[in-house]
């Protein structure tokens, strides 16, 4: 690695939050912000290790500080936190696109910036999780940014997406899609409850939920049916 590579690398770290003596594994680092097109090695491998290093960082920060929310609610609020949209988001904030090696070809791409940036936070992550075997590296300046999502989240329901994490929950179990039955009350004098869902699953209801629309009442339906089958003994 090239000294002025190292220094750039340092000064992403820097901006992090992260003190200029930390020891890192900078070869890692450097791997992580490297993009396939610029061939081997490059920040594959990492990435894969980096979705469960973002995952479980986001899990013990929900346990930590919303110890009496339900698993579905860590489900549902840790969907939106380690979502592509956000890491993107979260890269964008520090400027990754300044510390990515990639060929001219992928920079004349702009439909895939957003993976791509996803891609190489959670390298990242991954690369400062394996320096030190923990979350020491990642969780100081991570958090921050996760208590205000959380807040944002927690605060609006509509970003609760229980559709994808009940989705998600039937397909890894049983390879099957949850079925929505939605009726329209007109006698309803609440409009907030103009819609009616049921959702159902392998012939068995799972749960019902109301909404001032068809979307809002197909989301209360889920997160009725994905708490009730994250309860233990069920």
């Amino acid at each position: 690695m090239s000294p002025r590579r190292q220094q750039e690398l340092v000064k992403l770290m820097s901006r992090l939050g992260l003190p200029r003596d930390t020891q890192i594994d900078w070869s890692l680092l450097d791997i992580a912000l490297t993009h396939p097109t610029m061939g081997m090695p490059n920040y594959e491998q990492l990435e894969f290790i980096g979705d469960s290093v973002v995952r479980l960082a986001a899990s013990e920060f929900l346990w930590e500080t919303y110890p009496d929310k339900s698993v579905g609610d860590f489900s549902a609020v840790r969907k939106i936190l380690v979502s592509d949209r956000i890491l993107a988001q979260l890269a964008d904030g520090y400027g990754f696109d300044r510390y990515l090696t990639l060929a001219a070809s992928a920079v004349g791409d702009p439909s895939g910036r957003i993976s791509r940036l996803a891609d190489a936070f959670e390298a990242v992550l991954a690369a400062l999780y394996l320096t030190t075997n923990n979350l020491t590296l990642v969780r100081p300046w991570l958090d921050p940014h996760f208590q205000q999502l959380a807040t944002e989240i927690l605060q609006d329901p509509a970003r609760q997406n229980y559709k994808d994490a009940l989705q998600e929950w039937t397909q890894a179990n049983y390879k099957a899609l949850p079925e929505y039955r939605v009726r329209e009350d007109l006698l309803k004098l609440d409009r907030f409850q103009r819609f009616i869902a049921e959702v159902w699953f392998r012939d068995r209801h799972l749960g019902t939920g109301s909404g001032q629309s068809k979307k809002a009442a197909e989301q209360a339906a889920a997160k009725v049916a994905f708490t009730t089958l994250m309860e233990p003994n069920l």
